[in-house]
């Protein structure tokens, strides 16, 4: 079997390695690329050198057992960026290739704070979301403001501020926004990063999410996007904000419906395509990926990120335990590597 496009490794239940040996590989439709680390802003070029090889090596973060995972049967990615500026211009291979795919954008405002210190500079991001939207169709792009903080020095007024500030430059340009609120308590490597800072920022009581929820849901009443909350138990749909799934079978839906093998991954046939959405009679929880938090909404989709390798420093990421050590191994990374390290 060849992979799509054919020039890429042929192989169907086995893949060979780069030192030759032969290796049983997962065969994933959908590619979460990654909740793990900043793929497209870093390893867009090492990603589009393992599709060509055909396969990739990914290592387990809680058990460190490797898997291999092959590209021969991936229809969908699913890029989660802060930044897809070093991406934009090597979409035309995910396409010549017949990939389908959207983005998660993060798109935040902690400048000040320096949260974030290895972002571009605000308006440079406001701007790539503005490109990218219109290169792809602003139904693939979904803007996320994730994490929501407050702290001592940062109230929730002005958090809803800076939300505003940045859905009046963007809301024509995408169909949905998602967010969450900082988790500390759940997370030890959140918790020990965040004590290293001055002021103190602590998990947000459920009176403060509802405010916020409430002053997001009235901002929207300009820019009409559906609003979500990612794999946050809190029910805010008082405030017409669902539980969203960002990999999502509803927009992958109407997004793809014309890619018979990824509607049928979904178990949708094209007949049940003219049928309304909410009549389609494939079953969610049949998909739904269950190795994800209770709260999350996704389906089934492999993440082939990895911990420890993404250099943006955000001070609340749950992904790194050392920011320098993320660094050098960002740098040890290199487009013929088998995985990210």
């Amino acid at each position: 079997m060849t992979g799509i496009g054919g020039d890429m490794a042929s192989f169907s239940d086995t893949v060979r390695d780069d030192g030759g040996a032969v290796r049983k590989p997962l065969c994933p439709v959908i590619i979460s690329a990654s909740r793990a680390t900043d793929i497209p802003a870093f390893y867009s070029d090492w990603l589009i050198g393992r599709i060509r090889q055909g396969y990739l090596k990914w290592k387990n973060p809680f058990n460190g057992e490797y898997s291999y995972v092959s590209f021969d049967k991936a229809r969908l990615f699913v890029f989660w960026t802060k930044n897809p500026r070093p991406l934009i211009d090597k979409l035309e291979f995910f396409d010549d290739h017949g990939f389908n795919y959207y983005f998660q954008f993060t798109l935040n405002n902690y400048d000040a704070e320096r949260w974030e210190p290895g972002l571009p500079s605000f308006q440079a991001r406001i701007d790539t979301f503005l490109e990218l939207a219109d290169k792809i169709g602003k139904e693939k792009v979904i803007w996320r403001f994730d994490p929501i903080i407050v702290s001592q020095m940062l109230y929730p007024d002005q958090v809803l501020d800076r939300i505003r500030d940045i859905g009046d430059q963007i809301h024509a340009f995408t169909e949905r926004l998602v967010f969450s609120f900082i988790d500390v308590e759940c997370y030890r490597k959140v918790k020990n990063n965040l004590s290293n800072l001055d002021e103190a920022i602590r998990d947000i009581d459920l009176g403060t999410m509802d405010y916020l929820a409430q002053g997001i849901a009235d901002l929207n009443k300009k820019w009409g996007l559906a609003l979500g909350t990612c794999a946050e138990k809190v029910d805010l749909e008082k405030h017409g904000i669902e539980h969203n799934r960002c990999i999502d079978d509803r927009l992958i839906i109407k997004l793809f419906p014309e890619d018979t093998e990824l509607m049928k991954y979904l178990g949708v046939d094209a007949q049940q395509l003219f049928l309304d959405l909410d009549s389609l009679p494939y079953s969610y929880d049949k998909i739904k990926d269950k190795g994800q938090r209770k709260a999350c909404g996704c389906i089934q989709s492999k993440d082939i990120g990895q911990y420890d390798t993404c250099p943006h420093g955000c001070v609340y990421c749950y992904a790194n335990t050392n920011p320098d050590q993320a660094k050098d191994n960002h740098l040890k990374t290199n487009q013929d590597s088998e995985m990210l390290l």
